[in-house]
């Protein structure tokens, strides 16, 4: 098991007024799983993927993360948690546009104090695993959407994280570098990443293995894709791939 939710709350405050945006979430991801979490505007996903990404912290229950007990750390240990266990992707790549590719995807090591051998050496296998070896020296601006988004993916898995979080990963991007970055996520999970992602598209949540649906701060629906309704869309069209590996 990688991560166990038990009861999370989340309550704001806004002025004197309380909103309740998580209200007692229980949830389990196992290894090697590929989760979308899909749900309207103020469901509670995007509430529930920073709780997950320790970006922020609950107001109850308790979270933990590939063993450890995210919820009774500190502000330093949870930064280390977030820097080695947790890949981000983000709709808008967040990449530095003054960084080459290489230089980028480096960053994750030079936070965790990586010697320059070793983090050199694994930033140029993880942008070898998503297909980027010959534009490693390229910065954001040479570089296409779907490319930057590869990138951004690269930047996610080069500390070996034990789940990789993808916040629509394809909202910036046409329909076709859509697909071929979800046969890249495709792989990743073939080759034992586990994925959760958040995606309002139904088309997108169609490539995950499990579809969890929030409504009103709580856990709606969790079923497999081939029982969700989403499952009555066509089967997305396979792509032909680059092999790859998760970065050892």
């Amino acid at each position: 098991m990688v991560i166990r939710l038990r009861n999370i709350t989340k309550v704001y405050r806004v002025g004197a007024e309380r909103i309740a945006a998580l209200n007692g979430v229980n949830l389990d991801v196992d290894r090697n799983e590929y989760v979308a979490v899909m749900g309207a505007s103020g469901s509670g996903k995007s509430t529930l993927m920073n709780i997950l990404g320790c970006l922020d912290r609950p107001t109850g229950g308790t979270y933990e993360l590939d063993g450890r007990l995210t919820t009774s750390m500190g502000a330093a240990a949870l930064a280390h948690v977030r820097n080695e266990r947790i890949g981000f992707v983000f709709q808008s790549f967040e990449l530095l546009p003054r960084l080459t590719a290489l230089k980028n995807v480096e960053l994750p090591l030079i936070y965790a104090r990586a010697g320059w051998f070793s983090r050199r050496a694994r930033a140029k296998k993880a942008i070898e695993t998503v297909g980027l070896s010959d534009r490693m020296r390229h910065r954001p601006n040479q570089l296409s959407g779907g490319q930057r988004q590869r990138v951004a993916i690269a930047r996610a898995l080069v500390a070996r994280p034990a789940i990789l979080l993808a916040d629509e990963p394809t909202g910036n991007l046409d329909s076709r570098t859509s697909e071929e970055i979800l046969a890249l996520f495709n792989q990743l999970h073939r080759s034992g990443q586990t994925i959760i992602m958040v995606t309002h598209e139904p088309d997108v949540a169609r490539h995950a293995k499990r579809i969890i649906r929030m409504k009103d701060g709580r856990v709606h629906s969790d079923l497999p894709v081939e029982e969700d309704p989403v499952s009555e869309l066509p089967a997305p069209t396979p792509l032909a791939g680059i092999p790859l590996e998760v970065p050892a």
